[in-house]
């Protein structure tokens, strides 16, 4: 609270656009020059609010990051921007124009919302974290939307707004939880809180169990640039029991149809890579049917067809070469190739892909990608390349 209260003021906001691109290696450097005109407990706070400026531009990008302020762990659980800014949106296309935002953080969904025109109580027990998020509504102009309360979030009344958003602690003493009745607060107070509302979403780890999820609500699990960042658990939609997979940029939605598992098929021509969030949704089956395709093996979620057929749910890969799993063949295979850049990507599979590579030693001016999966039961590896989608292919969201 200290260092906050320090980089609040006007010698600490000086100092902050100071030392705003200070590299790692030149903080001990710059802290020493720094230190005979400013008190050392100001330059430390400042030096490590750059830090944390820094690491959290990849989330917030560089110019709302260098005006924010951060916690470590603020950085590390606070909503990628983009995710935010997609919640926010279903939210206002819902007609919500207010919302509870419960577990806060330093702000960064409550500031999504803002920016939506939705007006914000974003509440976080925390001292030092609700006053992050106070200092980050006003750096960002959205104080008069955000209202920031330092309290159990179990004890606030959320009567009178149009949604609740809860965002429960994940992570412990001991690194991250599992068990969603570990979540701070337990997730069944934040599903019993949500059915209560006329509106609700709940941000949860995206492993949770399909069977956790309860009939009242829609699952979505989002990415964003292929990575899997979430699954969140939507009331009042009027789509109880849907699951839905959202890519984003787009964003892009793919909703499940209730289809039964594909057929597996012999490996043809195409390998189709499911993006993570179709995966988590299990809705692998409904990218087989669009792209004309079956699975590989029962167990495995790559989808394999004969002709090439663009879908932004997954990565299309040019089959060339299917192997038995041989280490040898393939260095020889590579050789023959001419191959330097290897990926190696793995679905079922033990080996870890670094021991590959310093197995067969690439060496040359191509690049392939290498499969370690199974393919009816039997340990495979199929070598190809992946095919660049022409720009548009896609068509409309």
């Amino acid at each position: 609270m200290n260092d906050l209260a320090l980089l609040l003021t006007p010698e600490g906001r000086a100092l902050l656009d100071e030392v705003r691109d200070t590299a790692p290696a030149d903080e001990l450097a710059v802290a020493t020059r720094l230190r005979r005109d400013h008190p050392a407990e100001l330059v430390s706070a400042a030096l490590g609010q750059a830090r944390l400026r820094q690491r959290a531009a990849a989330k917030f990008g560089a110019e709302d990051a260098g005006r924010m302020f951060f916690t470590p762990n603020g950085v590390e659980q606070s909503t990628r921007a983009a995710v935010a800014a997609y919640r926010a949106r279903r939210f206002a296309d819902l007609g919500v124009t207010s919302v509870a935002d419960l577990c806060c953080g330093i702000g960064g969904d409550a500031i999504a919302f803002a920016r939506a025109g939705i007006r914000v109580l974003a509440v976080d027990r925390d001292p030092l974290t609700a006053a992050a998020a106070r200092a980050n509504a006003e750096a960002l102009g959205l104080a008069g939307l955000i209202e920031v309360r330092e309290a159990d979030v179990t004890e606030v009344g959320v009567t009178g707004y149009d949604a609740v958003f809860v965002d429960p602690a994940r992570r412990g003493g001991r690194g991250r939880i599992f068990d969603p009745e570990a979540y701070s607060p337990p997730l069944s107070w934040a599903v019993h809180t949500a059915a209560a509302a006329p509106r609700a979403a709940l941000k949860i780890a995206p492993g949770i169990p399909h069977e956790a999820v309860p009939d009242a609500a829609e699952a979505e699990w989002v990415s964003d640039g292929g990575d899997v960042k979430e699954a969140v658990l939507w009331f009042g939609t009027g789509t109880p029991g849907a699951v839905r997979a959202t890519l984003l940029p787009g964003p892009r939605t793919l909703a499940g149809r209730g289809l039964p598992d594909p057929a597996v098929r012999p490996v043809g021509r195409y390998l189709y890579e499911p993006d993570g969030a179709v995966i988590r949704a299990h809705l692998v089956a409904e990218v087989a049917e669009e792209i004309g395709g079956g699975l590989v093996d029962p167990t495995i979620a790559y989808v394999t067809a004969d002709e090439l057929r663009p879908t932004p749910y997954a990565s299309a890969y040019e089959i060339t070469d299917r192997l038995p799993f041989n280490v040898k063949k393939l260095k020889a295979l590579l050789r023959e190739r001419g191959v330097g850049t290897l990926t190696v990507k793995k679905r079922g599979s033990a080996v870890e892909p670094e021991e590959l590579r310093r197995k067969v030693k690439p060496q040359g001016p191509n690049a392939a990608t290498v499969f370690l999966t199974r393919v009816a039961g039997a340990p495979t590896m199929l070598v190809g390349a992946p095919v660049r989608a022409a720009a548009g292919a896609y068509g409309p969201c």
